[in-house]
């Protein structure tokens, strides 16, 4: 017996299919029985007729909870009352695995759904999303690839910080002490003298105590590194990026955007150019929307979510003040103390997604923005090898895949973006 996927089957739209999948709803009477039926490409109506079928078949639909397994085989027909427009005529069903009753019900409370998430991910809501997490991936892949990039990969066990000693993971390394990485960028500099354009997609872990909407503990990174690339030249490429991933998606994901409730329309507007504002025109557009930062400070999410409400495409702020930026971001010769770096702000409120520099090619102009930030240099001379042997103008960003999982299908927490969340406070299941 073939089996077809649901899509498939309505696709064909009439006539003999064989399915299979999982019971999404049940609903009995004493004359019909009706099993809504999903897999991963959709949902299906299945009615089984008591008149129509053997009294052995009739008592195994009758058996149907939901989750359990089935195979079923019938026949397929339109039907716009059916919930996705088409219903099968069942006549056979086999129930493969069994379900006790399962423990998901209608309006259960985000921590609850999170401690079943090893179910919860069968949800609509859920597939729905991590279809959509697919396609980022593919689309992050499809845009380097078809630029000549290599993908390259780096070491999880770091035995220096990249983004600060703050946020490091430490860990037991056999008699010895490493840390989880923060960041491939330390390790792609290297690697960059041998491929010149590289990217990688990988885990990155950040030990960061908050507890907010925005923030994992373990987390998926888009990161890229080009010799010879000045900040002009990946900004573009950062911008080229993520308009790519939108267009991408909106043209593979649209039913699941629909679902999860998406405007498609306004995704379609997200083209470059992306505006382009530095530091300081930040601070004075915040001072006119009342809000005072005084410059040298970071700017916040509440400082952020103020500044897109001016842009419907992610903002790009330019030159942070130097005295705040990790050491291997260079001074702006034209103004010293801002450096010659990005971040890119998602509109509605979905923060930061990239943050990216051109990189420091001075060693000891490095290693007193270590000794300022507490950290030894001595632990980085292998990083400075690579500029003590044929050192080139490059830059590099990265791009956090959950924060933008999470701006393009509309959630209100990153927690849902990805299939086990690592949080501060979730470390289970």
């Amino acid at each position: 017996m073939e089996f077809i996927s649901i899509k498939q089957a309505m696709e064909k739209g009439t006539g003999q299919v064989n399915i299979r999948g999982w019971c999404y709803r049940v609903r009995n009477s004493n004359k019909m029985a009706f099993i809504v039926l999903r897999d991963s490409t959709d949902i299906i109506q299945c009615v089984v007729e008591k008149s129509k079928v053997s009294e052995e078949l009739w008592n195994e639909a009758l058996k149907a909870t939901m989750e359990c397994s089935l195979e079923i085989t019938g026949e397929i027909k339109k039907d716009d009352r059916a919930p996705t427009g088409y219903e099968i005529s069942v006549s056979s069903l086999k129930i493969v695995g069994e379900s006790d009753s399962f423990p998901i019900t209608k309006d259960q409370s985000p921590e609850f759904l999170l401690d079943k998430r090893h179910l919860w991910l069968r949800s609509r809501k859920m597939t729905s999303i991590l279809k959509v997490r697919s396609s980022v991936f593919q689309a992050i892949r499809k845009f380097f690839n078809d630029k000549g990039f290599y993908e390259e990969h780096s070491p999880m066990f770091s035995p220096t910080s990249c983004e600060g000693g703050s946020t490091l993971f430490e860990v037991k390394y056999f008699d010895d002490i490493m840390y989880l990485t923060q960041s491939w960028q330390l390790y792609a500099e290297a690697m960059i003298s041998a491929l010149e354009k590289i990217y990688t997609i990988s885990p990155c872990f950040r030990a960061e105590k908050s507890k907010t909407s925005r923030h994992l503990s373990e987390f998926w990174m888009a990161e890229t590194e080009v010799a010879w690339y000045n900040l002009d030249d990946i900004l573009k490429n950062a911008e080229d990026l993520v308009a790519f991933i939108v267009k991408y998606v909106v043209e593979h994901n649209e039913e699941e955007l629909k679902f999860l409730g998406q405007n498609i329309e306004k995704l379609k507007k997200i083209k470059t150019p992306f505006p382009r504002i530095t530091y300081t025109k930040a601070l004075e557009i915040l001072k006119k929307d009342g809000i005072k930062v005084e410059w040298g400070k970071d700017l916040r999410t509440i400082e952020e979510d103020a500044i897109v409400k001016h842009y419907e495409k992610p903002v790009i702020i330019t030159n942070y003040p130097k005295k705040i930026m990790a050491f291997y971001k260079p001074k702006d010769p034209e103004n010293p103390k801002t450096a010659l770096c990005f971040d890119m702000i998602a509109p509605e409120g979905y923060g930061e997604i990239i943050g990216g520099s051109e990189r420091d090619t001075d060693i000891e102009e490095m290693k007193k923005a270590l000794i300022a930030q507490g950290e030894k240099p001595e632990k980085y001379e292998w990083y400075f090898d690579t500029r003590r042997y044929g050192k080139v103008p490059h830059s590099g960003y990265g791009l956090g895949v959950e924060r933008v999982i999470a701006w393009l299908c509309n959630l209100d927490n990153i927690k849902d973006t990805i299939p086990f969340p690592r949080t501060m406070i979730r470390r289970t299941p």
